[in-house]
């Protein structure tokens, strides 16, 4: 009875349903403006751009908040070591399988064969931004910020990510005296989720902008023109994702991929009106943790993963330069193929920042290894918009998957509360997001305080 009595007043308190159901309204609703009125559907990108933006400044505050309640709960230095490590070795070999399963395909269906000839320069202003990023030095320097406040305000999930491992280890070395601090940063989060919540109820207004630009912009004749590689694309995400990280995520975990992107609808949905994995981050974190994670596990995997695990990028880089040469009648080599990508795999990290890094990685590449191919950029310019919604799930999906697979490995996932929350059992409060109830199990205290180790190491890893 009291248990029935919950779940009815957990589903009167659930209204957002009605959020989800705008938004597909406002996307129907925006591809139809766009296609009947493009230039005002163009005028309307504002639209989208300002609910983008108003959930990236949101990002920092909650990775900060995450990764010191993680880090400062835990006494020993090494538990945080030993997931950022493993976190990083899986993204190295996640990136790979997914360049070769790119190679693979896109040697195939050699989806540019007889396209035609690009305008000249179409590529130049997009390798411009690929090198404004910097090198590899530049990266990793930028990732110390100037201040501790402006890794909140800069913008830059590595510098929030670097400071919160700094703050998270001074607290927990502090011991009893540090929490104070914690309990304060506790309260600090429920506050910003619960700002993120009041956004969210502007994506169908943030939807509506940026489908209608889209559509205004790019029309159908793009998307005929291009539906091989598209179609392509999009094939070999969803083998990637439910054949790959799905196979990967039973034999570890013993959880269905089906189940999980099941629990992980919404924000699918939600990336899918954006076109910005970043705008469902937030989300991740708290549904990562209800769903049995441990904060300190889902604090370092899920903002590494924004930076480093970008799965989706590897194959979209993988089709798209194989794409442009066999278009342009210069096909590229396998010996080509592989240092070309693997070169553009290194640079997306440091174009991460950038406004359409997928373009500029892509063309910053190719100037480097084979400019004669550069202008052959602007042959997809104009359903990279379309390809950015994969490249964004399937990023997304590999950091949920990854979430979970880390979390097995150093044994900090409570597998029965899993099995529950993807079965429905322990639904998902989205009226709080994050009220005690929907925390993962709080880290297990080390009977044996240990030194803390050096957190500079695992931060610039």
């Amino acid at each position: 009875m009291l248990a029935a009595m919950s779940t009815t007043t957990a589903r009167k308190r659930d209204h957002t349903h009605w959020l989800y159901i705008a938004v597909i309204i406002a996307v129907l609703a925006g591809i139809l403006v766009g296609r009947l009125a493009p230039e005002f559907g163009q005028s309307l990108a504002p639209l989208g751009t300002l609910f983008v933006n108003l959930i990236k400044m949101m990002i920092a505050p909650v990775i900060f908040c995450t990764i010191v309640l993680g880090i400062g709960s835990v006494r020993a230095a090494a538990t945080v070591g030993k997931v950022g490590g493993l976190a990083i070795a899986y993204f190295l070999a996640m990136s790979t399988a997914a360049l070769g399963i790119g190679l693979v395909v896109g040697n195939l269906i050699e989806p540019g064969s007889g396209l035609g000839e690009a305008n000249p320069g179409a590529g130049a202003k997009y390798a411009e931004q690929a090198h404004g990023a910097g090198g590899t030095w530049d990266f990793i320097q930028d990732i110390v910020p100037t201040t501790l406040v402006s890794s909140l305000t800069a913008g830059s999930v590595l510098q929030a990510l670097f400071v919160a491992l700094l703050v998270g280890f001074a607290v927990q070395a502090m011991g009893a005296a540090g929490e104070p601090i914690l309990r304060a940063v506790s309260i600090g989060q429920k506050l910003v989720f619960r700002i993120l919540s009041m956004i969210l109820w502007l994506a169908p207004i943030g939807a509506f902008g940026a489908i209608a630009n889209v559509v205004g912009r790019t029309g159908w004749s793009a998307v005929v023109e291009l539906a091989t590689l598209m179609v392509a694309f999009y094939l070999t995400c969803l083998v990637f994702v439910f054949g790959v990280l799905g196979a990967v995520l039973r034999i570890v975990s013993g959880v269905s991929i089906l189940k999980l992107c099941r629990y992980l609808a919404r924000e699918y949905l939600l990336i899918v009106a954006t076109s910005s994995s970043e705008s469902a981050l937030p989300r991740l974190i708290a549904k990562m943790e209800h769903a049995g994670v441990e904060k300190t596990t889902v604090g370092v995997v899920v903002p590494t993963g924004y930076s480093f695990n970008l799965d989706g990028t590897a194959i979209y880089l993988t089709m798209a330069s194989i794409f442009i040469a066999d278009a342009l009648g210069q096909p590229l080599s396998i010996g080509e193929q592989i240092g070309l990508l693997l070169f553009m795999i290194i640079a997306s990290k440091g174009a991460a920042g950038v406004t359409g890094a997928g373009l500029a990685t892509l063309a910053g590449g190719l100037q480097s290894h084979r400019p004669e191919l550069l202008d052959g950029v602007g042959l997809i310019v104009g359903i990279d918009r379309f390809m950015s919604e994969a490249r964004a799930l399937t990023n997304f999906s590999g950091n949920a998957v990854a979430t979970l697979l880390i979390g097995t490995w150093t044994k900090t996932v409570d597998a029965d509360r899993t099995r529950r929350v993807l079965d429905r059992e322990l639904p998902f409060d989205e009226e709080t997001m994050v009220d005690d109830e929907h925390g993962a199990p709080e880290p297990k205290p080390e009977t044996e305080p240990k030194p803390v180790t050096e957190p500079a190491t695992i931060a610039v890893q």
